[in-house]
């Protein structure tokens, strides 16, 4: 009896110590991989929106998720740019009844439209790519740049009778023969912007962006990103923009700060 009684009191101290340790065991929570890199998504389809100091820009861009950190894209983009030096001016003046002057801007000779396309890599240097949340990396990219050209037309005023205060009104772009008129106080105001259209040129070159990216949740469905960097355009000779003189001159290249909104979507 006395045996039983001392057997019985060792399976249970043992028991009060295998059961607590088999229970933490089975509770135990499984341990998340801190290096699993799986992928989600495949494709990307984005729009960007982009401001910078002297213009503003739309672009497409079609992306391969190669990994959890890096995607691939091709870039087209469509975009206005003017001189900084550019000097806005409306002279309020009125010629018949229903005909008042447009704004225009000073000197300016050629409007500037930029196409560019290009190939570049987001690559993440945050952990959160593979998680919802903000992730944060670096984005790159090169490739081609158009300038396109479209001749700058004002209203410009030629007095034909000064004794009977008759004038007339003549759409012109800038020349060397009414290079003084065009610079002077006889400047009307501007003709419009589509007027010119068919007289365009184009001067080729290439374009180039880096900048911080900031993408929030970098593999959800819906692509939505923020963007800080700086551009530039590079052509094969002086793009221009303003008419030269001693303190204007315009250049082939073009530098500048920008910011970007970009949304889309990720499909497989």
């Amino acid at each position: 009896m006395e045996l039983r009684l001392s057997n019985i009191i060792i399976l249970v101290v043992m028991f009060s110590f295998v059961l607590p340790l088999s229970s933490q065991k089975i509770l135990q929570p499984k341990q998340v991989e801190e290096n699993l890199k799986g992928i989600v998504y495949k494709k990307e389809k984005t729009y960007d929106l982009r401001w910078h100091e002297n213009g503003v820009a739309l672009a497409y861009n079609s992306g391969k998720i190669v990994s959890y950190d890096r995607t691939n894209y091709y870039m087209f983009e469509i975009g206005y740019t003017k001189d900084h030096r550019e000097r806005r001016i409306n002279r309020n003046l009125s010629f018949g009844l229903f005909n008042s002057s447009k704004s225009f801007s000073f000197g300016k000779v050629n409007s500037l439209i930029n196409i560019r396309a290009g190939v570049g890599r987001k690559s993440y240097k945050s952990e959160k790519a593979k998680r919802k949340g903000i992730a944060v990396g670096y984005n790159i990219e090169a490739g081609p740049s158009l300038a396109i050209l479209k001749p700058y037309y004002l209203e410009l005023i030629y007095v034909l009778d000064a004794g009977a205060a008759e004038v007339e009104l003549r759409s012109e772009k800038y020349s060397e023969e009414n290079a003084e008129k065009f610079l002077s106080n006889d400047v009307y105001g501007s003709s419009g912007f589509f007027t010119g259209i068919s007289e365009v040129s184009f001067t080729p070159g290439i374009q180039g962006k880096a900048g911080l990216h900031f993408s929030l949740g970098a593999f959800d469905k819906y692509a939505k990103a923020l963007e800080v960097g700086i551009m530039g355009d590079l052509f094969i000779k002086k793009i221009d923009i303003l008419a030269e003189s001693e303190n204007i001159k315009n250049k082939p290249y073009f530098i500048k700060f920008y910011l970007k909104f970009e949304f889309g979507v990720r499909t497989n």
